[in-house]
């Protein structure tokens, strides 16, 4: 299972996290992974001056709506997609 944490704290809930987790959720639905990505919200992942922090397998992205259907594409589908091999 892959675990996608957005953070949903005081600055990333104003540069768009609620978007992106809305985003996030379409894609998760729309490439039929629901068994296999699990969204959380986090609180402060320690980004707070960049985009809407996520991290993934520990690592710390910074993403705004505006790409998080790319994020997902080019990130996070890779990681699924070795998981069902």
């Amino acid at each position: 299972m892959t675990e996608l944490k957005i953070c949903v704290g005081s600055a990333c809930h104003l540069k768009g996290s609620t978007e992106v987790i809305d985003i996030f959720k379409k894609c998760v639905e729309s490439r039929n992974v629901s068994d296999n990505v699990e969204i959380k919200g986090a609180f402060c992942l320690g980004h707070c001056t960049e985009a809407v922090s996520v991290c993934l397998n520990e690592k710390i992205y910074s993403v705004a709506p505006e790409n998080a259907e790319h994020f997902f594409d080019n990130h996070v589908m890779p990681i699924v997609c070795k998981e069902l091999i």
